[in-house]
Parts: structure tokens; sequence; C-alpha cells
């Protein structure tokens, strides 16, 4: 059996769980948080309401790397009379000749809290301790932009 290395990010918003939601599942949401800090979407091809097919490309604001990723939308459970909610989702990066690498699975999930709603990002069945890591670095970047949008 192969190795993986996942990791779990967990936030805390002081607002209900459908406002959550709303941000980390609606395209017009997603394109306002979505990357890590110092790069631009190019492409956001994302809709995180309704399984299917998503794609994204980034560049980098310094560098102008671009960056592509995309996947499936493998299941939707929007949040029912404040409750939890989760969407689920595959990750590929593509290199520069657009083909897709290791593919991932990512899950996002709302729960409501006494104060507000918890926000907890897994990102699961990354192949090397190394790819764990550095999506461990991109995900705190882009939840700080997340952050943001809450504060």
């Amino acid at each position: 059996m192969k190795d993986t290395h996942d990791l779990e990010l967990i936030r805390e918003y002081p607002v209900d769980v459908d406002r959550l939601w709303a941000a980390v599942t609606r395209p017009e949401e997603l394109v306002q948080w979505f990357g890590k800090e110092g790069v631009r979407l190019e492409t956001c091809e994302m809709d995180f309401t309704k399984t299917g097919p998503w794609l994204c490309t980034m560049t980098g604001e310094d560098s102008g790397d671009r960056f592509k990723v995309s996947g499936q939308v493998t299941h939707v459970s929007p949040p029912e009379s404040g409750g939890e909610g989760s969407v689920g989702f595959t990750w590929g990066w593509h290199d520069g000749d657009d083909k897709r690498g290791a593919e991932s699975h990512v899950t996002f999930t709302v729960a409501p809290t006494g104060i507000g709603a918890r926000f907890t990002l897994s990102h699961r069945q990354l192949d090397t301790l190394e790819s764990s890591q550095n999506h461990g670095r991109g995900w705190l970047s882009t939840l700080t932009r997340l952050d943001r949008l809450f504060a």
C-alpha cells in the first residue's frame, strides 16, 4: 500500500454557516480568496455548488510563473438547517506541457459553532511528504486571504 501524506487546517469565523458555505462554494466568492498570496487568478472555472469539472490557472504576480490545477467536484452536501455541509474535489497540478500530475483529494467542511462557523480544509492522498509540506504552505497562504474576507 502506498503511503499518503494528509493535512488538515481549521479556521473559525464569526459568520453563520450559510455565509461561510457561500464563500467556499460559489464562483463569485471563490475568486475573492482562492490561491496563495502573490498570485492572481487568470482562469477560474470553479463552481463548488455542483459536481463536475473545475479548473484554475494562476500567475505569480512577481515571477510571472503560471500554475494550472484541475479536477472533479466529487460531492456537494450543503448545510441544512444551519448544520454541517461539505464539498469534495480531486486536485491535480499540470506541468509545463499541460500534463496532469498526481491526483489528491480536497474536502471543505463547514459546521456551526457557538460563535459562528468552523471551516475545515482536508487535503488527502498527497503522494510525498514534500508535496504535503508544499500544499500546507500554499493552503495556509490561501486561508490568510479567506481570513481577510471575514476580518
